[in-house]
């Protein structure tokens, strides 16, 4: 199998820890796709997907996977013993439930704030951002409040539980762990989240999270992002 992907962006994160928690790095090829260049809005990837986003899964057999949600599906149901996606239709459904809470509250509005109300990942990736459009910044900013209250409810929910579903880490975790690193890339977290702080860390200190590939950006990327 091959993923394409980029080390140490928010999406390619989630498929970097679901392959750690199934022990799948080592079936796996990976692709760079080159986002600051926008390697990805090019005909050649989208010929990939259409969505002209990361990651995307290609099986052996040519077939291509791409949303995050559909290949933890796949990759999480191989072995025929979920542990990220449920197992009941109870534990599916609140997983399902609370992983698209994570990316309608937090990932997605991140990514909004990010490219439309910040320079983003710069000039090649900001020409497919609707940069003539006067009122870009002030949706921008409108998103990145949203995703703030976003982080607010999340720190609410995990007051009263370990993890977003229960006791049990999930992809809905997953995500909303890949959303909060956005955000803090993007200097939108707001103070006093302190059950959101300690369960970040208790993400942290898993093993899928702490020993999963493709953690750290490129020296290259970060070089050409100023750091």
């Amino acid at each position: 199998m091959k993923i394409y992907d980029r080390p140490g962006f928010p999406n390619p994160m989630r498929i970097r820890i679901v392959l750690a928690q199934k022990g799948l790095d080592s079936e796996i090829e990976f692709v760079p796709v080159d986002l600051i260049a926008a390697e990805h809005k090019q005909p050649a990837f989208l010929a990939k997907n259409p969505s002209g986003v990361l990651p995307v899964l290609e099986l052996d057999d040519g077939t291509l996977i791409s949303e995050s949600i559909a290949i933890t599906e796949y990759l999480d149901n191989l072995d025929g013993k979920p542990e990220l996606t449920g197992r009941t239709p109870k534990e599916k459904a609140l997983i399902h439930m609370m992983q698209r809470r994570a990316e309608a509250y937090v990932l997605d509005p991140v990514g909004i704030y990010f490219h439309h109300a910040t320079p983003g990942l710069g000039a090649a990736l900001q020409a497919f951002k609707s940069p003539q459009w006067p009122g870009r910044t002030e949706m921008g900013e409108r998103e990145g409040e949203k995703a703030k209250e976003g982080l607010r409810y999340f720190n609410e929910i995990l007051g009263k539980q370990a993890f977003l579903t229960g006791e049990t880490y999930s992809m809905a975790d997953i995500t909303l762990l890949a959303g909060l690193a956005f955000a803090e890339v993007a200097g939108i977290v707001p103070s006093g989240l302190d059950a959101l702080t300690q369960w970040q860390a208790r993400m942290a200190d898993l093993p899928a999270v702490k020993n999963r590939s493709g953690q750290n950006f490129l020296p290259d990327d970060l070089k050409r992002l100023g750091f």
